[in-house]
């Protein structure tokens, strides 16, 4: 299998699991650092999306602002998987 396949596979496994297993998987699979990287990345998602500006995000979060660049040029895109994961925050 390339990448893209184990890819496909451990995301269809994943949707399959409940909050509980999953968050622990996670714990499990990551390192605490890339744990936190997860994380951080998806608080810069959240708050592009509410509007903050990137430098707001950057003196907030202490982060570069090219990881925050990218988030924000994903959010951009048309039918943005980003987009359309936020959308699900609601659901929670």
């Amino acid at each position: 299998m390339n990448d893209r396949q184990e890819l496909q596979e451990l995301c269809g496994v994943l949707t399959k699991c409940g909050r509980k297993l999953l968050t622990e998987f996670l714990h499990d699979i990551l390192t605490p650092n890339e744990l936190r990287e997860l994380c951080q990345r998806w608080r810069v998602i959240k708050l592009l999306a509410a509007g903050q500006t990137q430098r707001e995000i950057a003196k907030t979060l202490k982060t570069s602002l090219c990881k925050i660049t990218r988030g924000s040029r994903e959010l951009k895109k048309k039918n943005s998987s980003f987009v359309r994961v936020l959308k699900n925050l609601k659901n929670i």
